[in-house]
């Protein structure tokens, strides 16, 4: 009886878990009626069926800093993006750094060669989330706090950020698709290789997109799982170098090995140098602290932007479309004004992209809708594994490019 609170749908007991799909409905609801020019953006860390249908972003909450918690937000993000809400994402780097800010005689964290790693790990991983949100207490968390242009952590963190913009010609499509047709960002292995029994039950590899398998880095390479004192990490490693207030120097730059799972039925090719695997192997991957082990799919069709500081801040008229050999392959570029409700009217184009691997072709089709704002003439840069690259102008007219 003490439980039987009273809602405006009845008791709470008649309601239960769909509180949050009550509350966030009324959000958005009444936001879009507010500002009916600009898209709701709602951030929830509670989730019911169906809530996906408001575009919430839900969040794994204020979790801990640690190597074992970075390693849970991936089959999280999975088991929860296979329920059917796509949206999902992580604080980067954890919410209480804890240990890692007080163990080292009170200094900032972001001088701590243990958290450097952890927070370089966490943001590849978040780059490869369905959104990507550093956030969190105790620190000041921006690339500028962790070194200087040139240094080996601030440049991976930057090249994490760099990698994730540029990729979102690919990620701007991928939620269409996601909003259209119902798909995912997060995709767990067996959604595309169910034929493949090896990864079934695979926690800690995924895809984004159907193109991209993402393999996080979730367990620490240079430094140690246990938080320690600069003096017990000396005694751990062995390593005296010190640096600046009596830090250990760690040589981020030097290469490490990983095994990696590649599904078979398909080719796979290094993002990084094109290399090509066969699928259905274990590989020795040789890897560094400032990538992320990703690659592209055979017959996957990628585009490319331009780097940016902001999503908007350069137009899409010269993208770079990756061609990844070996399967034939399709990919619809899709654009809309960004920050509206306009493409629910149809105000949004289409560019389908088709890959013949036989004769080596790429047809441009037809582009399909418009919007106000739309690019009319571009271009085009078409690249290819073996190094063959041709720049086509495009102005909504169905083209064909041989690339042998």
């Amino acid at each position: 009886e003490d439980l039987d609170i009273q809602t405006h749908l009845g008791s709470f007991r008649k309601v239960r878990n769909a509180y949050p799909l009550m509350t966030v409905g009324g959000v958005y609801n009444n936001q879009r009626a507010t500002s009916s020019d600009k898209r709701v953006f709602i951030l929830t860390r509670s989730f019911f069926q169906g809530q996906q249908r408001y575009g919430a972003n839900v969040w794994t909450g204020d979790v801990r800093t640690s190597w074992e918690t970075l390693r849970r937000q991936i089959p999280a993000g999975l088991n929860f993006t296979l329920t059917g809400n796509p949206n999902f994402n992580t604080d980067i780097g954890g919410f209480f750094v804890g240990d890692y800010n007080h163990k080292w005689n009170h200094k900032h964290a972001p001088e701590n060669p243990f958290f450097q790693e952890l927070y370089v790990r966490w943001m590849q991983y978040g780059a490869f989330s369905p959104m990507m949100r550093s956030h969190g207490t105790d620190i000041k968390r921006e690339f500028y706090f962790f070194g200087e242009k040139g240094e080996t952590i601030y440049d991976a963190i930057v090249d994490a950020i760099d990698l994730r913009y540029s990729l979102l010609p690919y990620i701007y499509s991928t939620s269409w698709e996601v909003t259209d047709k119902q798909g995912s960002f997060m995709r767990a292995l067996m959604m595309d290789f169910p034929q493949d029994k090896n990864v079934w039950d695979m926690k800690y590899q995924f895809m984004f997109g159907k193109s991209l398998l993402v393999v996080p880095v979730i367990e620490p390479q240079y430094t140690s799982e246990k938080v320690m004192t600069p003096d017990e990490y000396v005694s751990w490693s062995g390593n005296n170098k010190k640096g600046k207030d009596g830090l250990p120097l760690i040589n981020f730059n030097e290469k490490k090995s990983m095994n990696i799972y590649l599904p078979k039925g398909t080719d796979w090719y290094d993002y990084y140098t094109n290399k090509k695997y066969s699928g259905g192997q274990e590989i020795s991957y040789q890897t560094s602290i400032n990538e992320i082990p990703l690659f592209a799919k055979a017959g996957s069709i990628i585009p490319i932007g331009p780097k940016v500081q902001y999503a908007t801040e350069k137009a899409w008229d010269n993208l770079e479309i990756r061609v990844y050999e070996g399967a034939n392959g399709n990919f619809i570029l899709y654009e809309d004004e960004f920050d509206n409700y306009n493409y629910e009217e149809g105000e949004y184009s289409e560019i389908p992209f088709s890959w013949n691997d036989s004769n080596k072709r790429l047809t441009i089709g037809a582009r399909k809708g418009e919007y106000d704002g739309m690019i009319k003439e571009r271009k085009f840069t078409i690249k290819i594994q073996d190094g063959s690259t041709r720049t086509v102008n495009y102005n909504g007219k169905r083209v064909v490019i041989k690339m042998n």
